[in-house]
C-alpha cells in the first residue's frame, strides 16, 4: 500500500481534546477503509502566517499513514466537510521516518534553550554584562548632554 504523510490544522477555539478526538476520528476512517496510521505528532497551537477563516493560530497535527487511495479520498472528503478543519494536506512518500518530525526537533531544542543557564546566570562585570566600554562622548554621568564644540569659522 501506498505511504502517506498528511497534516491537518484544526481551528484554534479547538481544545486539545477535541483535536484528539478528531485524529481518532479520522484514524477511524483509514482503518475501516483498509489502512494503518503509525506515528502521530502533535505540534500544539502554533500562529499562522497569514489569516484561514478568521484565525490567527491553529493546531497543527502530523499523521504517517498506510491506505489504499479510496481510504485516503474518504478522509479528505470527511476533513472538507468538517467546520473544526481549517487546511489539510497529503503528501505520498517512499517511507515514513521513525524520528520525531523536525518540527518536534525544533521544540526539543527550543526547551533545552529555555532551560539553558547562559541566559539566567554567569559571570557578569559590575557594569552590566556588556563590559566596560569607555567614554563614548554621549552623556555625562549625571545624564546630561556634553557641550557640542564650537565650529572652526
Amino acid at each position: 500500500m501506498p505511504l502517506y504523510e498528511h497534516v491537518f490544522l484544526a481551528r484554534q477555539d479547538v481544545s486539545t481534546q477535541q483535536v484528539e478526538q478528531l485524529v481518532d476520528q479520522f484514524k477511524g476512517l483509514i482503518e475501516s477503509g483498509g489502512g494503518t496510521v503509525g506515528k502521530i505528532e502533535n505540534w500544539g497551537l502554533r500562529s499562522l502566517a497569514y489569516r484561514i477563516k478568521k484565525n490567527r493560530k491553529a493546531h497543527y497535527t502530523l499523521m504517517n499513514i498506510d491506505a489504499p487511495h479510496a481510504a485516503i479520498a474518504e478522509m479528505e472528503r470527511q476533513m472538507g466537510l468538517n467546520e473544526d478543519i481549517l487546511r489539510f494536506m497529503t503528501i505520498k512518500v517512499e517511507a515514513h521516518d521513525d524520528e520525531p518530525s523536525a518540527m518536534m526537533q525544533k521544540r526539543d531544542r527550543d526547551d533545552r534553550r529555555r532551560r539553558d543557564d547562559r541566559f539566567g546566570g554567569g559571570e557578569r562585570s559590575e557594569r552590566g554584562d556588556r563590559g566596560d566600554r569607555g567614554d563614548r562622548g554621549g552623556r555625562g554621568e549625571r545624564g546630561e548632554r556634553a557641550p557640542r564644540r564650537a565650529e572652526a569659522e
